[in-house]
C-alpha cells in the first residue's frame, strides 16, 4: 500500500505553495499555483529559499469560494493511540489560506459572502471529531480489510479508503485526479475514537471504539432525515468495536441509521414537529437500494426499532414495519421495541428484554475473529441496524449492551476471562467500558444534534439518575435552541464543505442574498415590544386601577395575538438552510 506522507512544512511564496514531504529519504515537493491553481510535483531543490516556512500535519484539501480558492491543512494533530503498530492521530487545529493575496477583486457584498462562506468551513472544522492515520485504513473495518484482493492492497490509502466516510474526499478531488500526487491525500474520516490498554485477570488487551460517520446524506438533527434515492440513510455511523490480545484481533460491528425511507421534521418553534411521511414519492426504490448495499456489506440485517408506538412516532414505525414487509427477504429481520414504554418509571433493567430476544441471533451473527497465526477463526455474518428517531440517545444505550455481550464472548474465547465470569463483574474495565460509550454518545450527538447525548448517565453508571435527568432537560432545552436558530447555518456548513453545494464563479446572484419576509423582521420585535410594555404598565401604575388594567391587557393581547401568528407560521422564523433547497434534499 502506498501509504500517505507522515510529515510535512508549507512554505508559502507570492504566487505558489510548496508543500515538501518531510519524511526519511522523501524528495517530494507538491507545488500549487496561486494563480493557475494548477498542481505539479517537483523536488526540495526548487523550493525557494526565500518562501515563508511552517510545519504542518497533513493537507485537508481545496476549496473554491467567492475570492477563488483556499488551502485548507491541519496545523495541529493529537496522538489518539497505535492500531495494530500504525499511530492514530486526532486532527485539532486547522488554517484555511487563500490563493489570492488580496481582496479588493471583490464587492463588498461579494466580500461578506466570502466571510460567511469562511464562517461556515470554520464552523466545521470546530466541529470535533475528525480523525486520521497515514500509514492504515481507518475506514475499514478488520473484516473488510481481511477480505481484500491483491490489487486493493496495491492502492494507495486514499484510494482504497471506503469514500462512505471520507469527509475531506469533496476538498481532495483535485488531488485525487492525478495519481502521482497521491500520497499527499490523507482521507480523513469524522466521528469517535477511544483506545484504551485494558487489565483484566492481570492480562494486558487493547480496547478500541471506532464511530464512522458517513459523508453521504450528512447533516444536523431535522433537517437531514429518512434516506435520498440513492438509498443513503441520514446520520448513518458505522460503529467497530475491537480487541487486541497477544497478537489475536476480534472484531464486532453495528450500524445506525434514519429510518430508510422519505420522510421529514422540519422545525417550526415547537419543541417536537410532527414528522411527516412523503406522500409523493414511491419509497421502496430507495429502501430497496438502501438494504441491497447493507446486506452486500455487512450480510444479514436485524433491525431494531426503537422509537415510540404511539403518538407521532407511530406513523413512522407502521410505515418501516410494512415496507420490510413488502421487501420479503428472509436475510432482514424487524423488531420493534418501544423504548421509553418498556423504561418508563425508570425500568432501566427492561432492556435486557430486547437484549435476551436477539441473543439467538447476535450467536449467529457472531463476530470477526483472527488468531495470533494472523488465520482467520471467525466472521461476522449479519449486524444490528438500530435507530430511533435521531439515532443517538436510546440507540447509543442498546448498542453499548448488545456490544458487551459480543465482547464478553470474545474475551472468553481469547482466554482473557475465566470460566463463568462475566465482564461486569471487572468493576476497572467496566468504568472504561461505559465511559467510553459514554463519550462515544456525546460525540456523535455534537455532530448531529449540536449537544451531548441524553441518557448518558444510564451509560456510564448502568442506572438512571436524578441528576441524569436534569442534564437530560438542560441539553434538551440547547438542543430545541440550536434546531430552530442555528441549525440552518450548520446545514449549509455541512453541505459546502461536502461539496453539496458549490460556489459560483461568477457574479450570479448567491441563495446568501434571500431577503427575508418583513413579517419574519417586525413580529419578534412587536411581540417583544409588547411584553415589555406590559411590565412597565405594571411598574409605573396609572391613575387609576382601571387604566392600569386597560393598558396591561392591550399590550398582553398585543404579545398574545402576535406570539400565536408566530407560532402558527413557524416554519418562516427558524434558521432554514439556504444552499440547498429543500426539494433537493427530501
Amino acid at each position: 500500500m502506498a501509504t500517505a506522507y507522515q510529515r510535512y512544512n508549507l512554505h508559502t511564496t507570492y504566487d505558489k505553495f510548496y508543500i515538501e514531504a518531510c519524511d526519511e529519504g522523501a524528495d517530494a515537493v507538491l507545488v500549487i499555483n496561486r494563480v493557475s491553481n494548477e498542481m505539479t510535483l517537483t523536488g526540495k531543490k526548487d523550493v525557494p529559499p526565500s518562501a515563508v516556512t511552517k510545519p504542518i500535519c497533513g493537507i485537508m484539501g481545496t476549496i473554491r469560494l467567492v475570492a477563488g480558492m483556499y488551502l485548507i491543512v491541519i496545523t495541529r494533530k493529537k496522538n489518539v493511540g497505535c492500531l495494530l503498530g500504525h499511530a492514530v492521530w486526532k486532527a485539532s487545529e486547522f488554517d484555511v489560506i487563500p490563493y489570492k493575496k488580496t481582496l479588493l477583486h471583490l464587492s463588498e457584498t461579494q466580500m461578506q459572502e466570502n466571510k460567511t462562506y469562511l464562517s461556515m468551513i470554520d464552523n466545521v472544522l470546530m466541529t470535533d471529531g475528525f480523525y486520521f492515520c497515514t500509514d492504515y485504513d481507518l475506514t475499514h473495518t478488520l473484516q473488510r480489510l481481511a477480505n481484500t484482493s491483491p490489487d486493493f492492497q496495491d492502492m494507495s490509502i486514499f484510494e482504497r479508503a471506503d469514500q462512505r466516510f471520507v469527509w475531506n474526499g469533496n476538498l481532495l478531488r483535485e488531488l485525487a485526479a492525478e495519481p502521482e500526487l497521491h500520497r499527499f491525500a490523507l482521507p480523513v474520516m469524522h466521528g469517535f475514537i477511544v483506545m484504551k490498554p485494558c487489565f483484566v485477570n492481570g492480562k494486558v488487551f487493547e480496547w478500541i471504539l471506532i464511530s464512522r460517520r458517513s459523508c453521504f446524506r450528512a447533516g444536523v438533527r431535522y433537517y437531514v432525515r429518512g434516506i435520498d434515492s440513492e438509498g443513503h440513510a441520514a446520520n448513518f455511523v458505522e460503529t467497530e468495536q475491537i480487541v487486541l490480545y497477544e497478537g489475536s484481533k476480534a472484531s464486532f460491528v453495528q450500524t445506525r441509521g434514519s429510518m430508510p425511507f422519505y420522510w421529514s421534521q422540519r422545525p417550526n418553534l415547537k419543541y417536537k414537529p410532527k414528522p411527516v411521511i412523503s406522500s409523493a414519492t414511491s419509497h421502496m426504490d430507495g429502501f430497496q437500494r438502501h438494504f441491497d448495499s447493507q446486506l452486500l456489506t455487512y450480510g444479514k440485517q436485524t433491525l431494531l426499532n426503537l422509537v415510540n408506538q404511539k403518538g407521532s412516532e407511530l406513523p413512522l414505525e407502521e410505515a418501516f414495519a410494512k415496507m420490510v414487509s413488502n421487501m420479503n427477504n428472509d436475510k432482514i429481520n424487524y423488531i420493534a421495541f418501544d423504548f421509553h414504554k418498556e423504561c418508563s418509571h425508570m425500568r432501566w433493567d427492561r432492556l435486557q428484554k430486547l437484549v435476551d430476544a436477539v441473543s439467538v441471533t447476535q450467536d449467529e451473527y457472531g463476530y470477526f475473529m483472527v488468531n495470533a497465526e494472523d488465520d482467520v477463526v471467525l466472521q461476522q455474518r449479519g449486524v444490528f441496524r438500530s435507530n430511533c428517531m435521531d439515532c443517538l440517545d436510546r440507540t447509543n444505550v442498546i448498542q453499548s449492551m448488545l456490544a458487551r455481550r459480543s465482547l464478553q464472548s470474545q474475551l472468553k474465547r481469547l482466554g482473557v476471562l475465566n470460566v463463568g465470569q462475566q465482564i461486569e463483574e471487572q468493576t476497572d474495565f467496566e468504568t472504561i467500558y461505559k465511559n467510553a460509550w459514554a463519550d462515544n454518545a456525546n460525540a456523535c450527538a455534537v455532530q448531529y444534534a449540536g449537544t451531548g447525548a441524553l441518557k448518558t448517565d444510564f451509560t456510564r453508571t448502568g442506572k438512571r439518575t436524578h441528576w441524569g435527568l436534569l442534564m437530560d432537560g438542560f441539553n434538551s432545552m440547547i438542543r430545541y435552541y440550536k434546531n430552530n436558530f442555528s441549525d440552518g447555518f450548520r446545514q449549509d456548513s455541512i453541505d459546502l464543505f461536502l461539496g453539496n453545494y458549490t460556489v459560483d464563479e461568477t457574479d450570479a446572484p448567491s441563495p446568501l442574498r434571500v431577503q427575508n419576509d418583513l413579517k419574519v423582521l417586525a413580529l419578534p420585535f412587536i411581540m417583544l415590544a409588547a411584553v415589555v410594555m406590559c411590565i412597565l404598565c405594571l411598574l409605573k401604575a396609572g391613575d387609576t386601577w382601571s387604566e392600569t388594567m386597560t393598558y396591561v391587557l392591550f399590550w398582553a393581547a398585543t404579545g398574545a395575538v402576535t406570539g400565536s401568528i408566530i407560532l402558527s407560521n413557524g416554519k418562516d422564523f427558524v434558521d432554514a438552510p439556504k444552499l440547498v433547497s429543500k426539494e433537493k434534499r427530501d
